[in-house]
């Protein structure tokens, strides 16, 4: 393969994962929020989430392969897998490097979650919300196409769409939690 096949794979590996990780934040979201999709049930939303999170995950492993077979730039596994350490762009390549560890600890309790737990699994869950914006940073630091139109309005979107996955959350959290302790001052009302 050819340094400018594997550039343009790199490219468009970085792309799809930017698209396929922001899908999956979202669909969290709904996960979490017990949401319905239309046209699937309930465990639908929840199954999409577990096999995009796994289509995103061999993306990004494509990405990071692409990124250390072409010989243009010195990027080793090493550098993919400790933060800060290449020699090429040590801090956007970090940031990638950050988001794929954050990522692996999300992926490796998830595979192990009947043995960890629902608390110790949540709580690293939460990882993965952290992982996405890293990640969003290390795109634009490191992207070739960052300043494109296409890249650019891809980008928006996909900003977009998890800011309001993740807006609709907290909106719903904050309402819960006024209901709360409504619920509770009924409940020992009555309890009277």
């Amino acid at each position: 393969m050819t340094s400018e096949t594997l550039w343009y794979a790199n490219r468009a590996t970085g792309a799809v994962c930017l698209i396929l990780f922001t899908v999956v934040v979202v669909l969290g979201t709904a996960v979490r929020l017990r949401a319905k999709l239309p046209g699937l049930p309930r465990f639908g939303t929840v199954s999409l989430h577990r096999t995009l999170s796994l289509s995103a995950t061999a993306f990004l492993a494509l990405h990071i392969t692409t990124a250390t077979v072409d010989s243009y730039v010195n990027i080793t596994f090493l550098d993919a897998l400790i933060p800060f350490v290449s020699d090429y762009e040590p801090l956007w390549l970090g940031l990638g490097t950050v988001a794929l560890d954050l990522l692996l600890a999300v992926l490796i309790t998830s595979l192990l979650r009947a043995r960890l737990g629902h608390r110790t699994w949540r709580a690293t869950h939460w990882l993965a919300y952290a992982s996405w914006p890293v990640a969003l940073l290390h795109g634009i630091g490191i992207g070739t196409d960052t300043g494109t139109d296409w890249m650019t309005w891809l980008t928006v979107a996909c900003v977009a769409a998890a800011l309001t996955a993740a807006g609709v959350r907290v909106a719903l959290g904050v309402r819960a939690s006024r209901r709360t302790p409504a619920v509770l001052l009924r409940t020992a009302e009555g309890a009277r």
